[in-house]
């Protein structure tokens, strides 16, 4: 029958029919009698007088993963394409990916398919390029990316919520569309008849699209987009959730690797320290035996909202994080690990002997259930912990004693900090948000007391029992926070909001780029970050007020299972906003004249480089390389009282007479008790005047400095 010839591009004018196929599909047995029904159905909406035709994607969009932008009508044409309208905190957007990889994995371009991903933030800070590329790297989405950072496509087609999939057809035109997660057979099922349905009618192109991975052009680093961080007290040694490379990394203080867990592949094995590590279920790892143990989870994404099931047996869904914690005060172990559930908005308990929890009766050791949330994304406060209600929580942390006696919660997609109750379940709210329990865009940058305090999607807390603290990690604000629980009171305690990487600096001038977790260690002096997207985690001294660089060093003791990327070439760091720069007196040289430069650089009192650390130097000269051509353009400082001398031999053909020649030296170093790590940066301009004449024997220019 053919449709009204006058139609809107909206989703609305597939409802009608693809509402009546849904219900045709539920009395369906066999694969064969759905087959039949779906292509009945394409057969139908493609004999349409009108299509519903997809508007193009807007000029001046930024896209990834692709040699250049891409046109629906142009590029497309002749491919049936899946549009995947996702924004990167969405965790049901991130529960979709795997679907989409299995359909591509299953059909390429070749065959006719394409999956483009149509961004459409929710954050401010989801709408800036480089935290797109950043999620696309973290969540290794390899098909093309268009940035629709003002919605406009979104709008055009009436999508109203995150994930939505519209699948076309190759003109262009709107064939299927399904909203939310959890539709993968459906996607199979509808993809692979509509490019049965095309191909039969000659009308699918096998021409392949010009893909260019954004990852291709990344340097290699030791961590990669690092979500969360711990520390054993026991031995100080640092455990990292090295997200990006699927592992776990166990380190000393000093940055050096004990070992690592996983690999640079993700899976599900556990046993020894070559386990891998996915996100679908819940390890013990125990750091002394070096073994690795599955406590929660069967390896599949759960929808249960109830559970009570034994660990290993109970479905679960997006751990995002854990902390360990008693049942009671007159408990005087851990015995309850604490879970945030983000994938099903709710807290979980795994009892790790038997015991009760506020509001349940005596529960045998393993059991695994819902503790708080109702399971619906909302900022629902209530004194029952089951009619509560949390959006995606993502940050977990302890504060045992009285008067607290609490659970803290980073509610990301609420943008809130709330508390529940160990005594009772209660879940009330800290900070941040709004009244409405439904309003999940009551986001913001304020500091202030409450509901007036403002964050953007916060990941991660820390309790700092010492001075009663709590520290937020304000991701999407590039922030590190400070609450009081008891006055409610949240000021920002570091980040200046810029996601520019300054290393070494004081709290005011520090910076991150979307900080996941944070923790406390040596007795309350230092705040470890997970620095997500700049690959690092951040050590912040509470009492100097000044922020370093953990340095990663590996070493031929340490056990890495997991590759360990190494850089085929050493290429020049980007110096710190608060490296010294230091202009050296004009120097007059002549062609083939070797100038040497002796570095005497100074540490603090007491300080010593940091054993296996890549203190370096480098030779740069901007706009003048030629003046580098054949030379050492760097090397390493492996013993502060034997610094070395760096040649550079005036090329016999010079193309200017006057050149800049810049020496960057980066020193990682420990203070003389250890207890801190940082990395300082230096940067020496020596201005050159080139002449005929030539010079006589020179001295090394030295270059002191005193850190």
């Amino acid at each position: 029958m053919a449709a009204p010839r006058a139609r809107g591009c909206g989703l609305s004018g597939l409802l009608p029919a693809q509402t009546s196929l849904e219900y045709a599909l539920l009395d369906a047995v066999t694969q064969q009698e759905k087959d039949s029904l779906v292509y009945q159905y394409v057969q139908k909406v493609d004999s349409w007088e009108q299509d519903l035709s997809v508007p193009d994607f807007p000029e001046g969009l930024e896209w990834l993963n692709t040699e250049e932008p891409m046109s629906v009508y142009k590029d497309l044409c002749g491919k049936v394409v899946v549009l995947d309208f996702f924004t990167y905190c969405c965790i049901n957007c991130l529960h979709l990916l795997p679907d989409l990889h299995a359909l591509e994995h299953t059909y390429s371009d070749k065959d006719g398919l394409l999956v483009v991903g149509v961004h459409s933030a929710k954050f401010p800070n989801e709408k800036v390029l480089d935290n797109i590329k950043s999620a696309v790297l973290r969540y290794n989405i390899t098909h093309p990316v268009v940035n629709d950072a003002d919605a406009s496509l979104w709008q055009e087609l009436e999508v109203s919520c995150w994930p939505t999939l519209v699948i076309l057809g190759p003109r262009g035109n709107m064939l299927f569309s399904l909203i939310g997660e959890g539709h993968k057979d459906k996607l199979f099922l509808y993809t692979s008849i509509a490019l049965k349905y095309y191909k039969d009618r000659g009308q699918i192109r096998d021409n392949k699209i010009g893909i260019k991975l954004y990852k291709d052009s990344l340097p290699p680093s030791p961590l990669l987009f690092p979500g969360k961080v711990t520390i054993d007290h026991v031995t100080s040694r640092l455990v990292i959730a090295d997200t990006g490379h699927h592992r776990i990394l166990v380190v000393w203080k000093n940055g050096q690797i004990q070992y690592s867990i996983g690999g640079h592949q993700g899976g599900w094995y556990s046993g020894s320290s070559t386990s891998q590590v996915q996100a679908i279920r819940g390890y013990f790892i125990d750091l002394e035996a070096e073994k690795v143990s599955t406590v929660a989870g069967i390896g599949i994404q759960g929808t249960d909202k109830e559970g009570g099931a034994k660990g290993e047996q109970q479905p679960i869904s997006s751990p995002w994080d854990v902390v360990f914690g008693s049942s009671g005060p007159e408990v005087q172990r851990d015995d309850i690990l604490w879970i945030a559930m983000a994938g099903t908005h709710q807290i979980w308990a795994l009892l790790l002997d038997s015991g009760k929890l506020p509001k349940k009766n005596e529960l045998k050791k393993g059991t695994c259930l819902r503790f708080a949330g109702s399971g619906n994304e909302e900022n629902r406060n209530n004194a029952y912990p089951h009619k509560a209600g949390f959006a995606q929580p993502s940050g977990l942390s302890l504060a045992s004693e009285d008067p607290w006696s609490c659970l803290f919660v980073a509610d990301s997609e609420s943008s809130t900090v709330r508390t529940v109750s160990l005594k009772d379940g209660a879940v009330k709210h800290l900070v941040g948000g709004e009244r409405d329990p439904m309003n999940l865009f009551a986001f913001g940058d304020v500091d202030g007391v409450g509901i007036n305090a403002k964050l953007q999607h916060p990941l991660g807390v820390t309790w700092d029992k010492k001075r009663n603290l709590l520290y937020v990690a304000d991701s999407y604000n590039h922030k590190i926070k400070v609450v009081d629980p008891k006055t409610k009171n949240c000021t920002t305690l570091a980040g200046t909001g810029d996601t520019n990487d300054v290393i070494s600096s004081s709290f005011t001038e520090s910076t991150f780029n979307e900080p996941g977790g944070l923790c406390i260690g040596e007795n309350g002096r230092l705040l470890y970050v997970a620095d997500t997207n700049n690959h690092q985690i951040k050590v912040m001294d509470l009492e100097t007020k000044m922020t370093s660089v953990l340095p990663i060093i590996t070493s031929e003791n340490a056990v890495v299972d997991g590759p360990f990327p190494a850089e085929k070439q050493r290429t020049l760091p980007k110096l710190p906003k608060s490296a010294p720069s230091i202009g050296l007196s004009p120097m007059t040289a002549c062609p083939g004249q070797t100038l040497q430069f002796k570095l005497r650089l100074e540490l603090p009192s007491g300080a010593k480089l940091t054993d296996g650390a890549p203190s370096c130097w480098f030779l740069s000269a901007d706009g003048n390389e030629w003046l580098l051509q054949g030379q050492i353009p760097s090397g390493d400082i492996e013993n502060i009282s034997n610094q070395p001398t760096i040649s550079l031999q005036i090329p016999g053909d010079c193309l200017s007479l006057e050149a800049v020649v810049s020496i960057s030296v980066f020193l990682y170093y420990c203070s003389a008790d250890s207890s801190a790590c940082m990395m300082k940066a230096i940067l020496f301009s020596q201005p050159l005047q080139i002449t005929d004449t030539e010079q006589g024997c020179m001295a090394p220019v030295e270059l002191r400095y005193v850190f």
